[in-house]
């Protein structure tokens, strides 16, 4: 049922981007568009993790660097039937973690420094079973697709309002009406779909994590910790076209950033733990 809700979510969101294309151009338009879909899906396939490691400083580690970290992850990664993702460690003192990678055979997990020193060994492997899970579901994939089209649709709203209105032989053209429509409608329907994207991902994770290490307490302990340093240590480098890829949003702490959370609230996640571990 989560598949199926994912792939009708983004195939919403590719469906707002070719009737942005439309406003802005016609048939013409919406074949650009479509074009525009295909070329950022394929970057998005390809780059994002080396893009996004690359935006938060990370370093690669081994296991002479962080061997905790090492040990977890590869414990984890055996039970869940996949290989060794590579690790690194982002510079921050904020708590957080993300995975990123197009398939689990070219997946990366990130741990703030910060969250390596605040968690105790239990907390740590519920976050890294969660961010593996997100591996093991193909989540790091949908969810970088998801972004880069929310993000392009933004951007062609912005065109199709700007653009002169002239008539044209193309009687498909949406003219000014549908430009303004695309303008205020298209970003905030995009927004709204990356985000229930997102969301019912997460929650997906949470559950996996949490059968991976075969209890779920020590995500239970974690999400709180990280929930209240959150309020006092967000993440100053967080970009919001990213801030899905973390565990917890990394823009908790601001308060016009934080108000479309692309994760669901903490407590309904601890919820949700608590009845799975009954």
């Amino acid at each position: 049922m989560s598949g199926l809700k994912t792939a009708l979510l983004l195939g919403a969101l590719t469906g707002l981007f070719l009737m942005v294309g439309q406003a802005i151009g016609g048939r013409q338009g919406m074949t650009i568009a479509l074009v525009l879909a295909a070329v950022m899906n394929f970057v998005s396939l390809f780059w994002s993790d080396k893009i996004v490691l690359s935006m938060y400083r990370a370093k690669p580690v081994g296991p002479e660097e962080a061997p905790e970290l090492h040990a977890i992850v590869q414990k984890i990664a055996m039970k869940a039937g996949i290989p060794m993702p590579r690790l690194y460690i982002i510079p921050d003192a904020a708590l957080n973690a993300f995975a990123t990678g197009r398939s689990p055979s070219h997946a990366a997990v990130a741990a703030t420094a910060g969250i390596l020193r605040a968690l105790n060994r239990e907390e740590l492997e519920g976050v890294l079973a969660h961010e593996i899970s997100h591996v093991l579901n193909r989540d790091t994939l949908i969810s970088s697709v998801a972004a880069t089209l929310a993000g392009a649709i933004s951007h062609l709203a912005h065109f199709a309002y700007f653009l002169p209105a002239g008539r044209s032989d193309d009687d498909d053209r949406g003219g000014p009406l549908g430009g303004l429509a695309a303008l205020i409608l298209a970003p905030m329907a995009a927004m709204l779909i990356q985000l229930a994207v997102s969301r019912s991902r997460e929650y997906s994770a949470d559950a996996t994590g949490a059968r991976l290490v075969g209890y779920p307490d020590g995500l239970i302990g974690a999400l709180r910790k990280l929930e209240a340093a959150g309020q006092r240590i967000p993440m100053h480098a967080a970009d919001p076209a990213t801030a899905h890829l973390f565990i917890v949003n990394p823009l908790s702490g601001r308060t016009l950033a934080g108000l479309f959370s692309t994760h669901p609230p903490v407590e309904k996640r601890i919820e949700r733990l608590m009845a799975q571990g009954r």
